[in-house]
């Protein structure tokens, strides 16, 4: 029995400790916005954070969630959408959308460590996550306008 702390809820899962968290997400407590993209914590799809740090949920086994904070996409909305969730919405960032969430997890991750990244903190941070719809200049757009919104800033 794996004890973890899931979006800021305690849960139970009866699982072997070598589960892959993902599955654990999506099967056991049916939370479906982490997706399995290639299994080898290659591609980003899966990305939630643990303690804070964005973590490849595919690769990641139950035993290594215990006693930690795991928040799923799910979790960053839970008061109202993300600056970033806004500003993924209000500049048609998605194409495709699979790849979305790992993304939205990996700019939020970003955004708390660093206020106002520039293109190069940005490139590096998402660096890790695949979008096979190339829409990465929008990601980086809705990054900055989430950053300069959390800021206060107005936009340039």
């Amino acid at each position: 029995m794996a004890k973890l702390t899931v979006n800021g809820k305690a849960v139970n899962i009866n699982a072997s400790p070598d589960t892959p968290l993902l599955w654990a997400l999506r099967d056991d407590l049916k939370m479906n916005g982490t997706k399995f993209g290639c299994g080898l914590a290659l591609c980003g799809a899966c990305t939630v954070h643990i303690n804070g740090e964005p973590a490849r949920s595919c690769s990641t086994p139950l035993s290594a969630c215990e006693g930690k904070k795991i928040t799923t996409i799910e979790g960053i909305a839970a008061r109202g959408l993300h600056p970033v969730q806004k500003a993924w919405i209000e500049l048609d960032v998605p194409q495709c959308g699979y790849c979305q969430s790992g993304q939205i997890m990996s700019a939020v991750a970003l955004l708390d460590k660093n206020k106002n990244p520039s293109d190069a903190d940005i490139d590096e941070a998402m660096s890790g996550n695949i979008c096979r719809c190339g829409t990465y200049q929008r990601m980086r757009a809705a990054i900055h306008k989430a950053a300069a919104q959390m800021s206060g800033k107005k936009e340039a």
